[in-house]
């Protein structure tokens, strides 16, 4: 079981930055790839940024490629989003997720391969 908490979100200007974390409950987190999804309201989740075990592999929606970073600290069991640019259509409830994979350069982009999710933070863009 693991257990993902997330935080950093906020309400900012268009054109501004923030960064989000994702902290996890096990020792073990470097045995899972790690995804982050967005949720605006009455619209569907959808997927973000993903990042393999180990961090050597990562992949991007095409709507936040070049403005966000995905990266994870394994000794810190923490995974992070820094979001650079930011525009209104970012707003968002920000969820981060887990899967337990055996190929270390293995990453997904669909939420079904993902097993824990955290509770969400809220990122709101203002125009």
């Amino acid at each position: 079981q693991v257990q993902l908490v997330e935080s950093g979100g906020g309400v900012v200007q268009a054109g501004s930055s923030l960064g989000l974390s994702c902290a996890a409950s096990r020792r073990t987190l470097r045995e899972y790839s790690m995804a982050w999804f967005r949720q605006a309201p009455g619209k569907e989740r959808e997927f973000v940024a993903a990042i393999s075990r180990g961090g050597g592999s990562f992949t991007y929606a095409d709507s936040v490629k070049g403005r966000f970073t995905v990266s994870r600290d394994n000794a810190r069991n923490t995974g992070y989003l820094h979001l650079n640019s930011l525009k209104p259509e970012d707003t968002a409830v920000y969820y981060c997720a887990a899967a337990r994979t055996i190929i270390s350069s293995a990453l997904s982009t669909d939420a079904r391969d993902y097993d824990y999710w955290g509770q969400g933070t809220q990122v709101t863009v203002s125009s």
